[in-house]
């Protein structure tokens, strides 16, 4: 895994390069796991860019990414405990920081960090992304959530 240096103050981009010669197989199947080849940081946008040896490449909302945490925080501890995370509409990321050789950690300006984004679980954003969100904001309109954050007190 390396890192190639910061493009612009405004972008950061990570090169992922595979040390091995033999691809990597997934355990569920025997299908082969993908892994990027960049994942660019899009500040003024608010997005990650990223890019899989399979040849895809999705950009991911930072709101996306955060109300899809794979966080306890966000997930639960079991089946059917997932929180709604309302109130994201401007989250942005501060950074990326590789968990090894498998996932990164995204640091988001609402200093929500506990989620490690494994290479499966990124692709899997990109795939399902109309899917996942469409159903997103179902729930929040079921649970009379909004994408915005709540009015500040006093103002």
């Amino acid at each position: 895994l390396s890192a190639a240096a910061p493009r612009t103050a405004a972008d950061h981009t990570c090169r992922f390069h595979r040390r091995d010669k033999h691809r990597k197989m997934n355990s569920v199947g025997g299908s082969r796991m993908v892994t990027p080849t960049e994942i660019r940081l899009k500040r003024a946008e608010k997005a990650l860019d990223i890019a899989f040896d399979d040849g895809s490449r999705f950009v991911l909302p930072a709101e996306y990414l955060r109300v899809e945490s794979p966080s306890a925080e966000v997930q639960g501890h079991g089946p059917g405990q997932k929180v709604t995370v309302a109130g994201r509409r401007h989250v942005g990321i501060l950074r990326v920081e590789p968990v090894g050789n498998y996932a990164v950690r995204i640091v988001f300006d609402d200093l929500h960090d506990t989620g490690i984004y494994g290479w499966d679980h990124l692709h899997r954003l990109g795939v399902e992304q109309e899917a996942r969100w469409a159903a997103y904001l179902a729930e929040l309109a079921a649970k009379g959530l909004s994408r915005d954050p709540p009015p500040r007190r006093g103002a």
